[in-house]
């Protein structure tokens, strides 16, 4: 039986499930594991259908942290305020850039030497504090005002954007003599820098680059909607051998030589579906590899 529902070419490319082929949804899966693994005479017995349908949910979760390519984008320009709301579905991120007129992203580096303490409200004297309502007298903290240190982060102009990058061939390489010892990367560069702050869910951008467009590469798991539910077909297998080890490895009755066996299956083939859908291509490799004795410049 053909897997196609008949759909003519005119009506999917005039549709908007472009490319959904690649893909089988996370209830297709559900139904197929209980087909081929649940019964008499198989190697699950007996199982309860929102049991599987709990471990296929964390197997989605774990596959899209390293094997599936769930990586996605958003983009904002970036107020005067500094800051950027994590996104509904935010797990973790790849990487923050800025984008110029020609549509060019230019990477932001995150700064380890600074943060957003919390900045209870505060009046009197050192050692004589007097809490406003809302503040610590309270039990309460005020997570919404924000702390002097990371104002003063953001009010200042980064120095890299100030100094003159001078030339050691000049006449006054004698002054620069000594002056890069110990330099830190993450700091030698004018795109701007960035802290996340997860508790309060925004990330704080230094003021260079307000105004700008910044572009988030974020993780997500998979699960934010019924339609990012779904698996590649090149992961399919390895899915199913999820769900199964993790099914009976939580039995207290299942035989440990199966447990074992199934717990080698699932490795072996989370390793293939990462291979996979690593897309290594020959022609791709061949062209990289011409370029292998050129000098990299970083």
């Amino acid at each position: 039986m053909g897997l196609l529902n008949g759909q003519t070419e005119a009506a999917y490319y005039a549709g908007s499930d472009l490319g959904g082929y690649q893909f089988t949804s996370l209830k297709t899966v559900i139904e197929q594991f209980i087909i081929a693994y649940v019964g008499e005479g198989k190697i699950i017995p007996k199982v309860r259908r929102p049991e599987v349908v709990f471990h296929a949910q964390r197997a989605l979760q774990e596959f899209s942290f390293d094997v599936f390519k769930s990586t996605k984008a958003i983009e904002i320009q970036l107020p005067n305020t500094l800051l950027m709301s994590l996104p509904q579905d935010y797990v973790n991120y790849v990487k923050i850039c800025y984008t110029d007129n020609s549509g060019i992203q230019h990477p932001l580096y995150p700064t380890r030497h600074t943060s957003n303490p919390t900045n209870p409200k505060q009046t009197g004297s050192i050692g004589n504090e007097n809490f406003e309502d809302g503040g610590i007298a309270d039990g309460k903290i005020d997570l919404e005002s924000e702390s002097d240190t990371w104002a003063n982060y953001k009010a200042l102009v980064p120095s890299e954007n100030q100094n003159n990058d001078y030339d050691y061939d000049d006449d006054i390489y004698d002054a620069n003599i000594g002056q890069r010892y110990g330099l830190d990367p993450t700091n030698a560069q004018v795109n701007g820098s960035y802290y996340i702050d997860e508790k309060k869910g925004f990330i704080h951008f230094s003021s260079n680059v307000s105004g700008k467009t910044i572009v988030l590469h974020y993780i997500s798991d998979s699960l934010g909607t019924d339609d990012e539910m779904k698996v590649h077909k090149l992961a399919e297998e390895a899915v199913y051998k999820y769900i199964a080890y993790a099914i009976l490895s939580t039995q207290s009755n299942a035989s440990q030589g199966v447990v074992l066996r199934l717990k080698k299956e699932a490795r072996a083939a989370k390793r293939n579906a990462k291979l996979r859908l690593s897309n290594i291509k020959p022609s791709e490799l061949i062209q990289s590899l011409r370029g292998k004795s050129k000098q990299i410049k970083h």
